[in-house]
């Protein structure tokens, strides 16, 4: 590894929005799409990782005004690559549409 090589510890993603049916949505399990995975055979190797979706807060906390709500990849979802993902808290309206990071950890490989 050269000097000044930066390597990515994950892979972004964007929010698709809540799980839903024809008239009800599920506001516990958030679709996402992530970037560079096309196929439903794709996602299995996301199956279990952490996905952080990061925002910024008007107040300061601990040093710092971006927060973290931290979530997990529970399965695929249809046949373009999208991946169902339940969050600590469910991720808020403003959300959708947004970037999440998917984590490359914990690796089974």
């Amino acid at each position: 590894m050269a000097g000044g090589e930066r390597i990515r510890l994950y892979q972004p993603g964007s929010i698709m929005g809540y799980k839903r049916g024809k008239s009800n949505q599920t506001n516990h399990t958030s679709l996402i799409k992530i970037d560079g995975v096309n196929s439903k055979p794709e996602t299995k190797f996301y199956l279990g990782k952490r996905i952080a979706y990061i925002y910024k807060a008007k107040k300061e906390r601990k040093g710092s005004k971006f927060r973290v709500i931290w979530g997990k990849v529970t399965r695929a979802h249809g046949n373009i690559g999208a991946i169902r993902a339940k969050f600590r808290k469910n991720l808020p309206p403003i959300s959708l549409g947004g970037r999440v990071r998917v984590m490359l950890y914990p690796s089974a490989i």
